[in-house]
């Protein structure tokens, strides 16, 4: 065993005890099986962020064997959905043919990006910001779930089937992670209360807070929530546009994308200010992301911008 295998292992294992004291911390009962559940889809997910990619582009047939290998991330649902009496056959046969759907796409892609990665990105998108897939995990913080399914077939796709230069994913930390995260959470912080406060979107809260919930809501937010939205939104989606249309306007339109995938959080209708809020803050994250083409870059910002919200400003 390498030493990159054994920071990912050890790297892996502190994670999983992590998020086990987050749960713990804001009192989320997980049954066994719902837990090897997580475990089974968090492993890839850290695995690629630690190049596993190189070792299956090597190692796997391409072909049929390379198309059918990420069903086996429909494996987890069955973990957890069997042992509780909650499989449902339209949820099984509906991830499974979105993820037999997006290899057998990108096998057949082009090198300059083409419409089979813009229907990738539409089937991903459409899945995750709709909600078709909760009920698979009718458990607290569902959507993580299916979310975190998708993110693997997203990687598998686009680190070992149609691989593209730049996505940026990495679980390596650098100090210029940090350092650029925080500087752009610095930038986007004064627009972002005079614009919430002006739109009557934020509301602050007179409270210290406690590091512990920062702590416990960042690691959450980082893992489930940033790094899936900056992969799909800056490593795939702007990385693409930009060898289309510029780093300019593929900034734009992704920030203006990225606004308008929250039209419909907390609120049944168009949340017209959480949208004009998130574009904002999409301008933000892709400048974090492509100033070292660095995926922890821009989901620090990220998980920073919303845990900060959440406790002090929602």
């Amino acid at each position: 065993m390498n030493r990159s295998s054994v920071q990912a292992t050890v790297g892996f294992i502190t994670l999983i005890v992590c998020l086990w004291l987050v749960a713990k911390h804001f009192g989320v009962t997980i049954h066994p099986a719902t837990g090897v559940s997580v475990v089974l889809l968090l492993a890839p997910y850290w695995a690629f962020g630690f190049g596993v990619d190189d070792w299956l582009k090597i190692h796997l047939p391409s072909g049929i064997p390379q198309a059918l290998a990420p069903l086996l991330l429909i494996v987890p649902y069955l973990v957890s959905s069997l042992p509780r009496g909650e499989f449902r056959w339209s949820m099984c046969l509906g991830m499974t043919a979105i993820v037999l759907a997006i290899t057998l796409l990108l096998q057949r892609a082009n090198a300059k990006p083409d419409w089979h990665d813009w229907l990738v990105l539409a089937i991903l998108g459409i899945s995750v910001d709709l909600h078709l897939f909760d009920q698979a995990w009718p458990i607290a913080g569902r959507s993580a779930m299916p979310k975190l399914l998708f993110v693997d077939a997203g990687l598998y796709g686009y680190l070992v089937v149609h691989p593209i230069a730049g996505i940026g994913f990495n679980f390596r930390l650098k100090r210029s992670d940090i350092g650029i995260g925080l500087r752009e959470f610095l930038y986007f912080t004064p627009i972002a209360i005079l614009l919430g406060f002006a739109l009557h979107f934020l509301n602050f809260h007179r409270t210290l807070g406690n590091p512990l919930a920062f702590a416990a809501g960042w690691l959450f937010t980082v893992v489930f929530v940033a790094m899936p939205e900056e992969l799909f939104f800056r490593g795939l989606m702007l990385n693409m546009l930009e060898r289309r249309i510029g780093t300019k306007r593929a900034l734009a339109i992704t920030s203006l994308l990225f606004g308008l995938a929250h039209f419909n959080k907390r609120t049944a209708y168009f949340n017209w200010r959480y949208v004009i809020l998130a574009a904002v803050a999409g301008f933000f994250y892709g400048r974090a992301w492509l100033a070292r083409r660095r995926l922890l870059a821009s989901s620090f910002t990220h998980a920073t911008v919303d845990t900060v919200w959440s406790i002090w400003l929602r």
